[in-house]
């Protein structure tokens, strides 16, 4: 098969080691920061994190000032609160410290700091048009890959869309990956942040947007991640599995950069919007059916035996058990009267465009009623 074309440059610096919180201060002192806000959530405040992070700023001669009250996908007005904090401080720096929720939050907050406007100007791609402060990003959990990502996810208050902001500006400066952070971790947020890493690696290893580059990562995020991810069902404390699925991640992250995402995202986010569904379940309790849609194109189903030699939706299936996570939708009171709708919201999702092969409503309901 012909090698799509590509144009990649790396924007993000990225360290990984275990303890490399540490050279977060002179990090930020060397790229010129003087007055850095944090960006974090109150269970990243709670578990010392921030604290460490604030430490080590101070004693390279930067200013610290902490946003510490990020929520789980973040809204417009999470954004909103937190440029008003590096408002009023004078913000030079930006760090985002915890999942991708306070990633994302740092990231939408450096948009309208520089750019001005409201979040919502941003929906879509390269739409900041003056520079944007450097920005460190160092995730807590081994999920979205947001660290390596241009763009913020952050939902409408009041319509509820997610919208995708992104631009080659918003991208982390530095990404420090350190498994030590992420040990902490309760076992639920570890199982569903993982499993979106997971369904991460797959997805971009078979959208219509991928090429060689993406390729790479997507392939090394699996292995990484599905060997980290079952070791960490077995013993949570292990380091090492700790930082395979941090690094899985944030090479799932370069891949999405460059591939983006397909079905699964794009049936996940109606669960999360309707349901409440955390979204490494959503995605996670999709995943198997996509799989089973997509390897219907003999070209995608030998990617995934590439990937993984057995049944591969059966093994996610049965990541899922091991993980007591849900493998049915019912679980969460779905029932057949809201297919519909779950499908119409899910054609509407960004991502369906990128799934290897065409999404119909029809194959949505199918999708669906297969995970029910």
């Amino acid at each position: 098969m012909p090698l799509p074309s590509f144009d990649h440059q790396p924007r993000t610096r990225l360290i990984f080691g275990n303890g490399t919180l540490s050279q977060l201060g002179e990090l930020t002192r060397d790229l010129g920061g003087k007055r850095a806000l944090i960006v974090s959530d109150p269970g990243i405040v709670k578990a010392g994190y921030v604290t460490r992070a604030a430490s080590y700023l101070l004693a390279a001669g930067v200013e610290a000032r902490v946003y510490g009250d990020v929520r789980e996908n973040p809204s417009t007005e999470d954004v909103d609160r937190c440029v008003e904090i590096a408002r009023e401080f004078k913000t030079d720096f930006i760090i985002g410290l915890g999942g991708g929720s306070s990633m994302d939050t740092a990231k939408g907050c450096n948009f309208i700091l520089t750019n001005g406007g409201r979040m919502q100007d941003y929906w879509g791609t390269g739409k900041a048009t003056r520079p944007m402060l450097p920005l460190i990003a160092i995730p807590t959990t081994a999920g979205t890959g947001s660290e390596c990502q241009s763009y913020a996810l952050i939902s409408d208050a009041e319509t509820h869309v997610k919208m995708a902001c992104g631009d080659v500006k918003a991208a982390a400066k530095v990404a420090i990956l350190d498994p030590e952070l992420t040990v902490s971790q309760p076992e639920r947020v570890t199982v569903c942040t993982g499993m979106d890493a997971l369904s991460h690696a797959l997805e971009t290893a078979v959208t219509n947007k991928g090429n060689s580059w993406s390729t790479l990562f997507s392939r090394e995020a699996f292995r990484l991640c599905h060997e980290g991810f079952t070791r960490i069902l077995g013993n949570p404390q292990d380091l090492e599995a700790r930082g395979q699925m941090l690094l899985g991640a944030a090479y799932a992250g370069i891949a999405i950069e460059n591939s983006m995402l397909g079905a699964a995202h794009s049936c996940a986010n109606p669960l999360t919007a309707k349901f409440n569904v955390v979204h490494g379940e959503a995605v996670g309790v999709m995943l198997p059916h996509v799989i089973r849609f997509n390897s219907q194109l003999p070209e995608i189903a030998a990617v995934y035996t590439s990937y993984f030699e057995g049944d591969l939706a059966a093994r996610v299936t049965e990541l899922l058990a091991m993980a007591k996570m849900p493998v049915q939708i019912s679980h969460y009171g779905v029932t057949g009267a809201d297919l519909g709708q779950l499908s119409e919201m899910a054609l509407k999702q960004w991502t369906a465009q990128f799934n290897p092969r065409p999404l119909t409503l029809e194959d949505f309901i199918a999708l669906y009623q297969a995970a029910l």
